[in-house]
């Protein structure tokens, strides 16, 4: 995947209006498509599995081999870090601090953001939270979500990407810290109407072609969304929003498309991914779904003509135990997955999980992805 990211503040003069009297071959069409994958837990056994013993480092890249091609094969990919790095001793639920080699082998695997305001982010304080953005900034992934302070909120906030010409404003909230005190300085972005929409306003005023908002909200395992995100996504959709993407829940809810009746257009809507990694391994909690957004435009010489979303996902479900030898956590996408060699009752837990997914999602296309020759 490229990464050739821009990250600016100066505005880009394209603008999404009506130009009338040019032929078809004036215009040249472009489009990029965006990957969100949900929550990325780091459960003790996780950390347990991805440990060396030779070595005494941790390794988690085995975990993402399966998703890594569909990774690399996007323009944007971004999750959930639903961890702090705060650093040894590693420690998992209720209060998470994971190994800094959880982050680098996500960005290795092809994630571009990560996502860090959720209910976890303040889960060591003060000092766990400062130490995940220094980590996150070591290793030059742009993040969302928290900041040290107003100042770098301030300046980085919303997270503003130019790609192929298309300048995307990313938002990213939570509906809370697990009732943890958020220490001054310290700033979590969490979700208030009256802040989002001075954020909105902030990026207009950047002249943003799409906004996009990564919400952490919803009731854990819920398979439907609650009458509060409903309400929220209305509010979102009505206050500008392009794309609304939910995760929390540790299932994946349904999707919709609610109507901007001022922008006169449909706005995709997914609730919840589910994980993207973890150890939960109850029904439906031992998946997820990945959401493609593909969106596509057509581009004047001094304005882009009209530009739209198209949706798409693919469902994975998360292995524990051994493939080519070793015992690890694999994210396996499906359907193409069914024919890795994993015991048979991975095998009924897997082809379930896929068909609880094709059910949730019915109204939505599937993304099929083929696995490499193994």
């Amino acid at each position: 995947m490229g990464r050739c990211f821009v990250f600016c503040l100066v505005s880009l003069f394209l603008h999404f209006s009506i130009v009338s009297g040019q032929s078809k071959d004036e215009f040249c069409e472009d489009s990029l498509t965006i990957l969100f994958a949900g929550d990325v837990m780091g459960h003790m056994p996780q950390v347990h599995a991805a440990f060396d013993s030779n070595t005494r480092t941790y390794n988690f890249t085995p975990c993402f081999q399966f998703v890594k091609p569909i990774l690399d094969s996007v323009d944007i990919a971004i999750a959930n870090l639903e961890t702090t790095l705060a650093g040894s001793p590693y420690t998992g639920y209720p209060l998470f601090s994971s190994p800094d080699a959880l982050a680098r082998d996500l960005v290795a695997a092809g994630f571009d953001i990560l996502a860090t305001a959720n209910n976890h982010c303040y889960d060591k304080g003060k000092y766990g939270m400062e130490r995940t953005i220094k980590v996150l900034d070591s290793l030059k992934v742009p993040h969302m979500g928290t900041y040290i302070d107003e100042r770098m909120r301030d300046t980085l906030y919303p997270l503003i990407i130019l790609k192929h010409g298309l300048k995307i404003a990313l938002f990213n909230y939570t509906y809370g810290t697990n009732g943890i005190p958020v220490d001054s300085p310290n700033v979590v972005n969490v979700i208030n109407r009256r802040q989002i929409l001075r954020d909105i306003q902030r990026a207009d005023s950047m002249h943003v072609d799409v906004k996009i908002v990564f919400l952490h909200w919803g009731r854990e395992y819920e398979p439907t969304p609650s009458d509060e995100q409903k309400s929220l996504a209305r509010f979102l959709v009505q206050s500008g929003m392009d794309i609304v993407v939910g995760s929390h829940p540790h299932v994946v809810q349904t999707y919709e498309e609610i109507m901007d009746t001022v922008r006169k257009k449909n706005v995709p809507i997914f609730y919840s991914l589910g994980n993207f990694i973890s150890n939960q391994r109850d029904p439906n909690r031992d998946g997820g779904a990945m959401a493609f957004f593909t969106i596509k435009w057509r581009v004047s010489p001094d304005s882009v003509r009209a530009f739209s979303v198209h949706t798409q996902y693919c469902p994975y479900w998360v292995y524990k135990g051994v493939l080519d030898g070793k015992y690890q956590y694999y994210v396996l996408p499906l359907p193409d997955s069914f024919s890795l060699p994993v015991p048979s009752e991975a095998q009924t837990r897997m082809k379930e999980y896929f068909e609880h997914i094709v059910s949730q999602l019915h109204n939505l296309p599937m993304k099929v992805v083929k696995l490499p020759q193994r």
